[in-house]
């Protein structure tokens, strides 16, 4: 299999619409046969995620698109055999269960398109696609639109060009993806937040359903392991779903809500280490940019080094993601999404969250004019939680809680980056002790400066912003 992120931009268009030129150097023209798959019940398209089997100039693939952040991954896999492969279905597990992927429309799309550089980087393709929907071997619906496809560029690269095809007269997309379209399906509409004034279970059970939801969208992601930031988002959802139900404790029945707690939490530390070599072999693969040829090949092998332990931490992951205890938490989790047990009480959500934010206030205030390591990763994790906490009760409090939400995530950035510093060090020593060339103890030593230097530059911002998060927090909890 291969995969890659995907980032594109849907536009409308009429039947009239031309791609004006430049912007771009021409593409040939294509034709791509595509037959999508899902459920009876189109359980993938209810995920965002579309699976099809396309043919092109005789060429057949596999493809599966599953959400990545905001954006998306596609994985392609061999098309040759007649029915999904194995290897893409098993990525699926949580989402198909035992239920059977079957063709539900065959599209045919004529690709009109253009490679936009800048300078000699290719910044993105433009496709205008002309889509017939066919059934029985004839079409029997037309429809066409316009995609802009993120390649080397950048966010604003990719809004320039949308300008200037709407200035040729593309117009809105309603976002669907080309087979909904063809199946006159609508798009799942996100279930409103609820009433600020509205019981604090309706706040509860809505941030608990967008918290699983996240999750399960990035379970196959992280199965597949190739685009660090499925694990990242899946990681981010087992945490925030642990602040919500500590942040909810109150009103929740105690053993339930703790046995769930200590379950996410098996969650999070078995996603918890190839995070971390995520992290670090992102951080060496930069600073690698800045060395010496020969200094750069010592740092390339033990990159290679740090690969090979996600490569064995990877399958750890994928042995307990099929294992009965995770898909009994996913159990537990849809159906505490669905109907949480709630005790009778008469507290609000702003008062659920201004029980996290005096826990940080109080280990704010406990500081030492010069806190140890620990005492600030301790901070960082009583600020994660304020800050779940606060966007739980966002839409009951408004904007002071924005703002403090706000100050949270800089304080959060800043001791992450300290984090991130002090485990890079560690790994830096690992690094000495797999190479001990005189050299390697040059880079090493000059490595570990650098995260010195990153500590520092943290603490030294650290008073003003503990006062602007403090100020906010009153302002928003009291």
């Amino acid at each position: 299999m291969s995969s890659q992120p995907e980032r594109e931009l849907k536009l409308g268009v009429d039947p009239d619409f031309r791609l004006p030129r430049p912007p771009g150097t021409p593409l040939s023209r294509r034709l791509l046969i595509s037959t999508y798959y899902d459920t009876a019940a189109y359980d993938l398209a209810h995920a965002r995620m579309t699976f099809r089997h396309r043919i092109e100039r005789r060429k057949k693939t596999w493809q599966l698109k599953l959400p990545l952040g905001d954006d998306r991954q596609e994985v392609e896999a061999p098309g040759d055999q007649a029915g999904p492969p194995a290897s893409l279905r098993r990525l699926l597990a949580l989402h198909l269960g035992h239920r059977k992927l079957e063709p539900v429309v065959t599209l045919r799309v004529w690709r009109t398109s253009m490679l936009v550089h800048h300078g000699r980087v290719p910044v993105a393709e433009i496709a205008l696609d002309t889509v017939s929907v066919i059934k029985n071997g004839c079409p029997i619906q037309q429809f066409r639109e316009l995609e802009i496809e993120q390649r080397q560029g950048d966010e604003t690269s990719l809004r320039s060009l949308e300008r200037q095809m709407r200035e040729a007269g593309a117009t809105d997309h309603d976002g669907r993806p080309k087979f909904f379209r063809a199946l006159s399906l609508q798009t799942p509409v996100p279930v409103p937040q609820p009433d600020p004034k509205a019981p604090v279970a309706e706040h509860l059970t809505w941030t608990l359903a967008q918290h699983v939801r996240w999750l399960l969208a990035h379970d196959p992601g992280t199965r597949l392991g190739t685009e660090r930031e499925s694990l990242h988002q899946m990681r981010v959802a087992a945490r925030r779903l642990r602040a919500v139900l500590r942040t909810a404790r109150p009103i929740l029945l105690s053993e339930w809500a703790a046995s769930l707690d200590q379950e996410l939490d098996w969650l999070s530390e078995l996603l918890g280490p190839a995070r971390d070599l995520d992290v670090q072999i992102a951080y060496f693969l930069e600073e690698s940019t800045g060395l010496q040829a020969r200094d750069r090949k010592l740092l390339a092998d033990f990159i290679s080094h740090l690969r090979s332990q996600r490569d064995a931490v990877q399958q750890v992951v994928l042995r307990e993601l099929t294992s009965t205890r995770y898909f009994d938490l996913i159990r537990r989790l849809q159906q505490a999404a669905h109907d949480p047990p709630v005790v009778e009480s008469l507290l609000t959500v702003r008062q659920l969250a201004r029980r996290a934010f005096k826990k940080l206030r109080k280990a704010i205030r406990g500081l030492r004019a010069s806190p140890s390591d620990t005492a600030l990763h301790t901070i960082r994790i009583k600020t994660k939680r304020a800050r779940y906490a606060a966007e739980f009760a966002r839409v009951s409090v408004g904007k002071p809680a924005t703002r403090f939400i706000k100050a949270t995530r800089a304080i959060q950035d800043r001791l992450g980056f300290h984090q991130d510093a002090i485990q890079a060090e560690r790994y830096v020593r690992q690094f000495l002790k797999y190479s001990t060339s005189v050299r390697s103890g040059f880079v090493a030593g000059r490595m570990v400066e650098r995260q010195h230097q990153r500590c520092h530059s943290v603490r030294k911002d650290m008073k003003p912003l503990f006062k602007t998060l403090l100020n906010l927090g009153k302002k928003a909890w009291g």
